[in-house]
This record gives C-alpha cells, sequence and structure tokens, in this order.
C-alpha cells in the first residue's frame, strides 16, 4: 500500500524482508529507534523506519552499541547534509576497526599456542607408543 509516495509495510513484511523476528522490531521501537506509524493497534513501517533498521542491523553486525547507533540516527535526523554524522562515523569505525584489530592479534597468539601445545602434546603420545 502507498500513502503520500511512502512506500508502507506491516510488521511482518518487514521482519520477514530484514531477517529478523517482529518481536526484534517492537524491541528497537521500545527502545525508541524506530517509530512505525500507528493505524488502531497495528504497526505500519514506512521507508525511513526501514532504511533505519537496515542502519540499526548493520551498527549491531559491526560491534556498536545501541547507544551508540541511537546517537548516529538523532545525527542522521538533525543534518540533512550528514557531514556530522559521517565525520563522526569515521572516527568510530576506525576505533572499532583497532579494537578488531587488537583482538585478531590476541586470537592469532592463543591460536599458535594451542597448536603448539597440540604438537606437544601428540609428541609425548607418540613417544609412549613408540
Amino acid at each position: 500500500m502507498t500513502r503520500d509516495g511512502d512506500e508502507l509495510h506491516g510488521i511482518q513484511k518487514v521482519s520477514a524482508d530484514l531477517g529478523v523476528t517482529p518481536r526484534t522490531l517492537r524491541f528497537y521501537e521500545d527502545k525508541g529507534l524506530i517509530e512505525p506509524k500507528r493505524v488502531g493497534t497495528t504497526r505500519i513501517y514506512t521507508k525511513r523506519e526501514v532504511g533505519r533498521m537496515q542502519l540499526i542491523l548493520r551498527g549491531k553486525r559491526l560491534g556498536f552499541s545501541l547507544k551508540l547507533i541511537k546517537q548516529f540516527l538523532d545525527l542522521y535526523d538533525a543534518d540533512p547534509q550528514h557531514v556530522e554524522q559521517m565525520s563522526a562515523l569515521a572516527v568510530v569505525a576506525s576505533q572499532r576497526a583497532d579494537e578488531l584489530e587488537q583482538q585478531r592479534h590476541a586470537l592469532d597468539l592463543t591460536i599458535a599456542e594451542l597448536r603448539q601445545i597440540e604438537r606437544e602434546a601428540l609428541e609425548k603420545v607418540a613417544a609412549a607408543k613408540g
């Protein structure tokens, strides 16, 4: 259905399109991150709300907190040129990438140590059998 050029969809369609449950949509609504329209008790999602949900899901996938995601959504609404939002996003993306690189380094060290333990254990098993 359309109204004033806006695509309008119900919660079932939007949740299916986004690959989330209706409960997930209601959760983000409760947190104030999206504001679907209401027709009686039925939630109706506009293109804007679907776009916001896509940004929320991307932010969560990238490891951003809900508080940070809300700040970016608020900046998006406040700055039509999105300059402030993009500038802040670049800083946060860099910080998150740095964190993940540190985690990857720690994981690489842990994996190497575990492989060494594995080799030593197998050597002892082979020596005991041998």
